[in-house]
């Protein structure tokens, strides 16, 4: 199979590379950028465990072919932390026990993430809306909507 060319950036680095045309974009970070917070649960988009922001919209990577990132930029939950500090959101997620397993957590940050980031005070309504398309299967959604919640605060009055 030819290899295309791919110039994308991934949380903030620029990569170059040559890949198979039907590659995913979970597979190219996960396989070949070792990027391995984005997980495999379904494949076919139904849970978000592999979600990531697209040039700030949250999309299942495993429903993404990398070539149509072409010049577009990534952020995955690597990408997310300051170098030192947790960001607002997994601060949140940590102290309001929205975190179990873990399996879900990198996909619900960045769901999240893609909320704020349009809405910095979003109603519990459009938080539920906002990470409707992944599953947790430990915490109940309570913790997980909570931290959200306290993140989007703590985000609002950071920019005050």
């Amino acid at each position: 199979m030819k290899k295309i060319s791919l110039n994308i950036s991934v949380n903030g680095e620029k990569h170059r590379l040559k890949i198979d045309p039907n590659l995913r974009l979970l597979d190219l970070l996960r396989d070949e950028l070792r990027l391995t917070g984005a997980k495999e649960g379904c494949g076919i988009g139904e849970c978000g465990a592999c979600t990531v922001l697209l040039d700030g919209a949250a999309v299942n990577s495993c429903l993404v072919l990398a070539g149509q990132c072409e010049g577009k930029k990534v952020l995955t939950i690597e990408g997310l932390k300051g170098a030192e500090t947790l960001h607002p959101l997994q601060r949140a997620f940590v102290e309001e026990g929205a975190v179990q397993c873990g399996f879900c957590t990198p996909g619900m940050i960045l769901s999240a993430k893609a909320l704020i980031d349009e809405n910095p005070r979003p109603g519990e309504e459009e938080i539920k809306e906002a990470i409707s398309g992944n599953l947790c299967r430990c915490t109940g959604y309570r913790q997980i909507v909570e931290a959200i919640k306290e993140a989007a605060l703590r985000l609002a009055d950071s920019e005050k």
